[in-house]
């Protein structure tokens, strides 16, 4: 069976060739985000919360993570899942454009670097093999591969295992997204006493994040912490 990474490097390849990068906010040929234009992108600024990283009017704990925590140390997001980033994550994810991962992955790591927590390891969250193999590619691998470069820590993209091919979250109100993926992970690598930080496209409610926490808890691991490259309402 054809390696599904060396698959997908070729289509990215004959994807480039015939389509050369744009610059997603001027369109400029040769670059997926131009220095000038980063500064437009919509950035999460001002107080979050201090567990889930949902923008707030003030700092402190949103009113969700008062009542009920998520089971994970902390979220972070870059971007708000609006305009260029949501046209940004649909073409990396549904478009075979694997390039963009490359200068998102870059912002990731600015940011978190801004405010960095000590880590020992990187995981992205996995596809079920059976959507790995339709897409060709993990396009949180490819964001957390571009982050570790920059902080200097190794990936374990084989960490964790999505055990179910779980519907998709996008389709499913916050209830059902804690269902669905309920159980849905597996930790399959020693990771005991290790400080994780968890990599992900786009967080909507963390019910994703947490059940790939409550995973590596149960593997070991002693904190949790999880960086997405957007945050959506």
């Amino acid at each position: 069976m054809p390696d599904v990474d060396v698959i997908g490097r070729l289509r990215c390849w004959v994807l480039d060739l015939l389509f050369p990068p744009r610059c997603l906010v001027c369109q400029r040929v040769g670059t997926w985000l131009c220095a000038e234009c980063v500064s437009s992108l919509p950035f999460v600024r001002g107080p979050v919360c201090q567990r889930c990283g949902l923008p707030l009017q003030k700092e402190g704990l949103c009113r969700r993570c008062a009542d009920h925590p998520l089971r994970i140390d902390g979220i972070r997001s870059v971007f708000l899942f609006q305009g260029v980033i949501r046209t940004a994550v649909h073409r990396l994810k549904y478009r075979g454009q694997r390039g963009l991962a490359e200068p998102l992955g870059a912002l990731m790591a600015e940011k978190w670097l801004e405010r960095p927590v000590e880590i020992d390891l990187i995981v992205p969250v996995p596809l079920h093999p059976r959507r790995l193999r339709q897409r060709g590619y993990n396009q949180a691998a490819l964001l957390a591969s571009a982050l570790a470069q920059r902080v200097q820590r190794p990936v374990r993209e084989e960490a964790l295992v999505r055990v179910r091919n779980t519907h998709p979250q996008m389709e499913l109100g916050r209830a059902e997204r804690r269902r669905n993926v309920q159980g849905a992970f597996r930790c399959r690598e020693d990771v005991r006493g290790r400080r994780v930080l968890v990599v992900d496209d786009v967080c909507t409610t963390g019910a994703t994040l947490e059940a790939c926490a409550d995973a590596l808890r149960a593997g070991g691991a002693r904190q949790i912490w999880a960086l997405t490259l957007a945050r959506a309402p």
